[in-house]
């Protein structure tokens, strides 16, 4: 068989994406691509590489995973080299470890090119950084996309006093805000909620805990976007700064 990528395209700025990707993309003849890649990345894809969508977003019509690695490994058998570009870092939030094992149990061998995550990007793209000594001694990536069973521990997450970085929390929001004031999380801690991190339509809004579901919906924020639960949070930069900023 022929050779295989998992790659992270990156929060969605190109300017983020790695050499090493830029690397790997030139050399594939097949690139997999999530809905949550920026569509500019694919500059660095071979003119004559063939580009098939496959979904992958929270709330939207996606491929289903089994349909994915399928693809894969039929492009693999055939001769060609296969890149599967997803947004952020395959390894967080990105399934890309359940693609990593069905292609090794195929046999191939596949080389993980690491991309930023959207939890530490989005975050820093407003002057959050994730961990502070005089804030939080940690962070803790969390998915909001749970429920029942699945549920996050809202309780045990509360108690560590570390920083919390949601993913796909925005459809719970008010679940998860609800179970960390239960849980005895202060209702004056500082939190943050980015949309389209990194990219010119970036959107953000701060509030304390117990205001940050109405002030979210009043500023019509929705998905994809990161939320940070934590003292680091008050450290955002002013809007006028980032404005200045985004217009230098």
């Amino acid at each position: 068989m022929s050779r295989a990528w998992l790659i992270g395209a990156g929060p969605g700025d190109v300017e983020l994406l790695t050499l090493k990707a830029v690397r790997a993309l030139a050399q594939a003849d097949v690139v997999l691509v999530d809905d949550l890649v920026n569509p500019e990345v694919l500059q660095f894809a071979r003119d004559d590489a063939l580009i098939v969508h496959v979904g992958k977003r929270g709330g939207h019509a996606s491929t289903p995973q089994p349909a994915i690695v399928a693809m894969m490994l039929d492009q693999l058998r055939m001769g060609r080299s296969v890149a599967r570009l997803k947004g952020g870092d395959p390894f967080v939030f990105g399934r890309g470890g359940e693609e990593q094992q069905a292609l090794q149990a195929a046999g191939v061998h596949v080389e993980i090119v690491s991309g930023i995550t959207a939890g530490i990007a989005a975050p820093a793209a407003i002057g959050i950084p994730v961990t502070h000594r005089d804030y939080a001694q940690g962070v803790i990536f969390v998915t909001g996309h749970g429920a029942g069973e699945h549920e996050a521990d809202w309780p045990a997450l509360a108690a560590t006093r570390m920083t919390l970085v949601i993913y796909m929390g925005m459809r719970r929001l008010n679940d998860i805000a609800d179970a960390l004031l239960r849980a005895g999380m202060s209702p004056d801690t500082p939190c943050a909620a980015i949309e389209s991190a990194t990219r010119p339509e970036q959107r953000h809004v701060c509030a304390v805990l117990r205001d940050l579901v109405q002030r979210v919906a009043d500023a019509g924020l929705g998905s994809p976007s990161i939320v940070v639960i934590g003292g680091v949070a008050s450290l955002a930069a002013p809007v006028d700064a980032l404005l200045q900023h985004a217009s230098s």
